[in-house]
């Protein structure tokens, strides 16, 4: 049994290296391309609350209608966020992994570290060429 989910966009380098990090594990997660099959209201808010986070820490700003749709204005309920995210996922921050552990925004990408059950198998180095992960398994620390 799969036990887990990333909530992937295959245009983003962040998306991509979490990906390639949960496969290191030897694991094949379930991937869903949100932009192509958005998450139901339902699944929106049980990620944001398993996340335990902020509606707003949810959306991105980089490359969406942010700015035209002035999310940025305090007056937007949570409710509301959720429906534009709804209407345009590309407003939904990403990626978001789901693992038994915990479920998480995976910014940077090696945060997914700190969320899977299984060891990496070997070294991984991210698309900019920054070690994350020894030929051991281990987290690279950080200079």
């Amino acid at each position: 049994m799969n036990d887990i989910t990333i909530y992937h966009n295959p245009a983003c380098g962040t998306s991509r290296n979490v990906l390639a990090l949960i496969r290191n594990t030897g694991v094949e997660p379930t991937v869903i391309e949100y932009l192509k099959t958005p998450p139901d209201r339902a699944t929106l808010k049980q990620l944001i609350s398993a996340m335990g986070v902020p509606v707003r820490d949810v959306l991105r700003q980089k490359g969406t209608p942010y700015e035209q749709l002035r999310l940025g204005d305090p007056a937007w309920t949570d409710e509301q966020l959720i429906d534009f995210m709804l209407e345009h996922p590309i407003l939904i921050q990403r990626p978001i992994v789901v693992t038994p552990l915990a479920t998480r925004m995976c910014r940077p990408s090696e945060a997914v570290l700190d969320i899977l059950t299984h060891r990496q198998q070997g070294a991984f180095v991210k698309e900019d060429g920054e070690a994350v992960v020894d030929e051991e398994g281990q987290r690279v620390a950080k200079p």
